[in-house]
């Protein structure tokens, strides 16, 4: 079952300074603040911020049951690999396509 956008990721120049920005902004405290990794919860929602790395861009991120099978759904649209699945830590599985109009597209698995 597809849970809908739950997530989205931000890739920015200095994850520190997007963090205080969004504390204001949110008017929240990150419930994750790693260098690699901050992260801010509004309700059912996760606001993310990540390093930049070439080619990033922000990524929605579906709440999935079966991320093997919403993967191939969406590779035999003709999406892409951006990221395999990957365990990110405590079960949750996460990847990402990129999409025939090179839209990026994240999974994630619970």
């Amino acid at each position: 079952m597809n849970k809908g956008i739950n997530t989205i990721i931000y890739p920015v120049a200095d994850v520190m300074e997007a963090k205080k920005v969004f504390q204001k902004f949110l008017g929240v405290e990150p419930y994750s603040d790693q260098p690699y990794y901050v992260g801010f919860k509004i309700n059912d929602q996760d606001v993310g911020f990540v390093p930049k790395s070439p080619g990033a861009g922000m990524t929605p991120y579906y709440h999935v049951d079966d991320i093997k099978n919403s993967l191939q759904i969406l590779l035999d649209g003709g999406a892409e690999i951006v990221q395999d699945i990957k365990n990110v830590g405590g079960g949750r599985l996460v990847a990402s396509v990129k999409d025939k109009d090179n839209n990026i597209i994240g999974l994630i698995q619970n």
